[in-house]
């Protein structure tokens, strides 16, 4: 990572002649234009979007792509989980077409998680693989959705249970755009800060527990270094296990549970996506120390900075609650990382040190999820 004399931090994930930058700092929005024009040699691109995000950024990024000589067009898509699907896609898909856009254009995805996921898998699929770049705008999407190429829709069986790897071009972080965020909205991308901390980097997650206050305040310099290091992370993980075949599993800490309870709450704004990961760590680290693997001091610490952060930390917290033991278990047998219909959980030694558990045992994670308020039947 390095932070030349134009303010920026760059980080590289290096995967060969696919390697991209991650550009991290203020004011990135308005200088679109000049920072994405080497990756658009035909000039030209569509903006996808929700009506949220167009409202807030949508002209000004048109404004800056065309300083840069970039003609745009916008795409502006109902905002929320439920665009992630295959309407959602089946809509975009058409739209693009209607565009005439061709393989040699680019496809740039402005926005959070649904837009950057849904975006880019889009263009993995458009006319058979199509360039995107990634302009993320929440924080959860800055620091983990938009890099590293996982693209994917829901479905009502699983969360991202359909989607291809499809890396971006470039992707622009802009520290100014997280001001506009509602403070929920913070809170739950923060969640994906403290995971980088707790699965593989303790000294990270201790200056979490000091500087967090500041990060979640909004702080620039806090954000910038919180975002930068999930960034050099992640892309550090990427480049040594793209495909999600050994280590880049680790990354899904607290996912299992979390997509589990995000699909008995419907993918709806009952739980949003950062926050089924803050309860799922939570529960990652208790069942962890409960099967003897990390200390209780351990688990209770984890537990602490997510609940300080005013992320939920167990089910009761969650709308919707109680849930039922049976949908929980059948909704983790379909998760991505399920293999033979088994059970894979990602858990904790201790902070900062993970490992993938595989053919986990239904039935003690069954009574555990029973002690944790949920319901038999």
């Amino acid at each position: 990572m390095s932070g030349p004399e134009d303010g920026l931090s760059r980080v590289p994930v290096g995967l060969g002649d696919r390697t991209y930058e991650v550009r991290i700092g203020p004011g990135l929005l308005d200088r679109a234009g000049a920072l994405l024009a080497d990756v658009m040699p035909r000039r030209r691109t569509v903006v996808v979007t929700d009506a949220t995000v167009a409202g807030l950024h949508g002209d000004r990024v048109l404004a800056a792509l065309s300083d840069g000589g970039i003609a745009a067009r916008l795409i502006v898509l109902p905002p929320g989980e439920q665009t992630k699907s295959f309407e959602g896609l089946a809509d975009l898909c058409d739209r693009l077409l209607a565009e005439t856009l061709d393989r040699g254009d680019v496809i740039t995805a402005l926005g959070g998680g649904v837009i950057g996921d849904l975006t880019g898998f889009a263009a993995a699929i458009y006319k058979r693989g199509i360039d995107f770049v990634q302009l993320p705008t929440t924080l959860l999407a800055q620091v983990d959705s938009s890099v590293g190429g996982k693209t994917a829709i829901d479905t009502p069986r699983g969360k991202n249970l359909i989607g291809a790897f499809h890396q971006p071009r470039r992707v622009l972080a802009d520290i100014d755009v997280l001001v506009t965020l509602p403070v929920r909205e913070l809170r739950a991308g923060y969640a994906e800060v403290l995971k980088y901390g707790l699965l593989g980097d303790r000294t990270f997650f201790e200056g979490l527990e000091a500087r967090g206050a500041d990060v979640l305040a909004g702080d620039p310099a806090a954000l910038t270094w919180a975002v930068a290091q999930s960034v050099r992370m992640k892309a550090e993980i990427v480049a040594e296990d793209e495909r999600e075949t050994g280590r880049r599993a680790l990354l899904n800490l607290g996912h299992t549970f979390g997509h589990a309870l995000e699909a008995e709450t419907g993918f709806g704004g009952d739980l949003l996506h950062g926050e089924g990961v803050a309860a799922g760590m939570a529960l990652a680290f208790r069942y962890s120390a409960d099967q003897g693997h990390c200390t209780r001091q351990d688990a209770e610490r984890a537990v602490r900075a997510i609940s300080a952060a005013g992320l939920p930390t167990t089910m009761a917290d969650i709308p919707g609650a109680p849930f039922r033991v049976a949908a929980l278990v059948s909704h983790m047998r379909q998760d991505k990382k399920a293999e033979g219909g088994g059970i894979t959980l990602i858990l904790p030694r201790a902070i900062g040190d993970t490992w993938v558990e595989k053919a986990v045992d239904p039935g003690p994670l069954a009574d555990f999820l029973a002690r944790e308020g949920a319901v038999q039947g």
